[in-house]
């Protein structure tokens, strides 16, 4: 049986003057050697992890900030995104949320697709299966702020380990659906990549050249660009353009053939981008 989070009664005025007011803050923790660790953190320091892939980085910066875990979300099995749990719930015991399979990592509230929970001191979650690059795979929407882990990054999509072409690109399409006023947060930093692929596919494409030199800046600076608006996103990744004439146009270059179905499309961009990347694990 899944274990849902509910509030008291008498947290329900705290938490709807909570919810509508007051906007997380989000904090992007670098851990390992490209992942992100997400802190969302709301009312009086009360915080959430998301992808616990390593302890110490995120016990430094929730002591740094004086934070309050209440919390740790799971979007899929791997162990980049899993192996600091056991440190970080043994430190501050707290619930974790995630897919059934990952109970065996620690997962005690497991949720699923079209789940809802609360999590007082930060808000409303709503849950996505979005499978492809694992089976198990969520996402969480937060109000504005989609936590897609591997499924969606920005300017690209996670590689297809377990799932298929079809399940990826259904997962996309959720999350493009959200809609524009959303803002992407990944599971890893890979932009700079991901849009050297994109402006292979798509050389004349403006949004895309304009992308380049803002990512090349922001990374020469050290700053994190896995965090991304949906409208940007749908300007500038291919994996959400597969249905635009010119890269379709693209994709049929690089195949030799006319491609009519758009799953087959999808899953010959994917081929051409582990082409162009020679295999690297992306």
């Amino acid at each position: 049986m899944r274990s849902r989070a509910f509030l008291a009664p008498d947290r329900l005025r705290y938490h709807a003057a909570m919810s509508t007011v007051t906007a997380p803050t989000i904090h992007c923790i670098p851990v390992l050697s490209d992942n992100y660790v997400w802190l969302i953190e709301g009312l009086d320091g009360a915080t959430v992890i998301v992808d616990a892939g390593e302890s110490g980085p995120v016990i430094e910066a929730i002591e740094s900030r004086g934070l309050r875990p209440v919390a740790t979300l799971v979007t899929h099995h791997h162990g980049d995104h899993v192996q600091g749990l056991a440190d970080l719930v043994a430190r501050y015991s707290m619930p974790i949320y995630g897919p059934d399979s990952c109970r065996r990592v620690g997962v005690d509230h497991v949720v699923g697709d079209n789940d809802a929970f609360e999590i007082p001191g930060i808000g409303d979650f709503s849950v996505l299966a979005t499978p492809g690059h694992t089976q198990d795979h969520l996402s969480y929407v937060l109000g504005e702020h989609v936590f897609c882990g591997d499924t969606l990054f920005t300017a690209g999509c996670g590689r297809l380990f377990e799932g298929t072409a079809a399940q990826m690109l259904h997962s996309l399409d959720r999350l493009a659906g959200l809609g524009d006023d959303k803002t992407i947060h990944c599971g890893h930093e890979y932009t700079t990549d991901s849009l050297r692929f994109a402006a292979h596919a798509e050389p004349d494409n403006a949004d895309i050249a304009a992308r380049v030199k803002d990512v090349e800046a922001k990374r020469a600076a050290n700053e994190p660009t896995a965090s991304a608006s949906m409208v940007l996103e749908k300007k500038t990744n291919p994996f959400l353009r597969v249905r635009e004439p010119v890269l379709r146009r693209a994709i049929e270059d690089y195949v030799g053939e006319r491609i009519d179905d758009d799953i087959e499309a999808f899953a010959q961009l994917r081929h051409w981008k582990d082409d162009f990347d020679g295999l690297a694990r992306l």
